[in-house]
């Protein structure tokens, strides 16, 4: 468990999951990965570039910086000194632009050069990518939207006020910046306590914010030609489910 006032990367996301898997594996059982992003995935499984360690002081300097210009400002500083980065980031996505400068200013090597060229080969095993994804745009709108009101029925704005009385946490944090916690610390930092104005603007900004991150998530699995599909809305995807899950582990095991 961390806490959400630490920072949790994928380099040690890779560490962590690999400690997971032998240790699972060592007591003759099955490992099945479910979830997470596909950065995490990716650096398990693929590697990753020995990028320099976060610096904490110029983060907080960071932060501060792009409470007084804003991120579209930090953006264009990234655009000069790594214009291909800054290319493929919105101007608002304040967590990659902090870590591409940061990158810069540690090491003095655009993020753009250190992702050039191939990361060191993992250690992680062979798997088989099982992707879930949606044979309807309508299933998974109604989906987001389901998930919004669990949220809701399960607390949000109460763990909200907790998270913001809790002294060393902030908006910029990567914890913070989350979908659905982000839009929370924004309109509760601006109009005060939770009420139903704060609770449909929330929704309706997180709904928005979900379902571009739906569409990012669809468009990295897409770029794996290899990953068996199962559609998420099918009446058997229990089964397919099973089924793949049974055919990697014979051929694995043959």
């Amino acid at each position: 468990m961390v806490p959400p006032s630490q920072s949790y990367s994928a380099a040690r996301f890779a560490a962590d999951a690999q400690l997971a898997y032998d240790a699972i594996r060592a007591r003759g059982k099955r490992v099945l990965v479910v979830g997470g992003t596909m950065l995490y995935h990716r650096a398990w499984l693929q590697g990753l570039h020995p990028l320099p360690a976060a610096d904490p002081a110029w983060r907080q300097a960071m932060a501060e910086r792009a409470q007084a210009v804003g991120w579209p400002a930090l953006h264009a500083e990234l655009a000069r000194v790594d214009p291909a980065t800054a290319t493929r980031l919105a101007p608002h996505d304040s967590q990659r632009i902090q870590r591409a400068l940061e990158v810069w200013h540690v090491s003095g090597k655009p993020l753009s050069q250190w992702h050039a060229s191939p990361p060191p080969a993992s250690q992680a095993p062979r798997a088989t990518l099982v992707s879930l994804e949606p044979s309807a745009k309508p299933w998974l709108l109604q989906r987001i939207e389901a998930r919004l009101h669990t949220m809701l029925e399960q607390g949000v704005a109460r763990e909200m006020a907790r998270l913001m009385e809790t002294p060393g946490l902030h908006a910029q944090l990567p914890a913070m910046r989350c979908v659905g916690y982000r839009q929370a610390w924004q309109l509760l930092a601006e109009h005060g306590p939770w009420r139903p104005k704060v609770q449909a603007q929330w929704l309706a900004l997180t709904a928005v914010a979900t379902r571009q991150l739906a569409k990012r998530q669809l468009t990295w699995l897409r770029s794996m030609p290899t990953r068996h599909v199962v559609h998420a809305d099918a009446p058997d995807v229990a089964e397919q489910l099973l089924a793949l899950a049974t055919t990697h582990w014979r051929t694995c095991h043959a």
